[in-house]
């Protein structure tokens, strides 16, 4: 489907998206933790505030998890030289399509289908 060179290309956006992923999670990790609910420390407001952003932080680290596994997935079809077909129909992936997330693993076809 791809040329070799394609292949690179779209592997190293596929990595830096990774390590730029990996390092959010990193920086997010207290803002993950559990809210100090000691009413002595913080006001019940405040704390309403720390539950929120925590429940909100520990979302995006689930989406930011969801990403990381599609982008191992198509590392594995990249080096499978599976990459940019269709895990549905098998048909080519559009170039456009994979430029705009290169994880994505169906055709625009399929997905509008499901």
């Amino acid at each position: 489907m791809n040329s070799p060179k394609t292949l690179e290309q779209f592997k190293k956006l596929l990595l830096n998206r990774k390590k730029d992923l990996l390092s959010l999670s990193n920086q997010s990790v207290s803002a993950r933790s559990i809210v100090n609910l000691d009413q002595g420390v913080i006001g019940r407001l405040s704390r309403m505030d720390a539950i929120r952003a925590q429940a909100m932080a520990v979302e995006a680290e689930n989406r930011r998890q969801s990403e990381i596994s599609r982008i191992e997935i198509a590392l594995s079809r990249i080096s499978e030289q599976t990459y940019g077909l269709c895990i549905s129909c098998e048909e080519n992936i559009e170039k456009q399509r994979l430029q705009n997330d290169p994880s994505v693993a169906i055709c625009i076809n399929c997905a509008k289908n499901t």
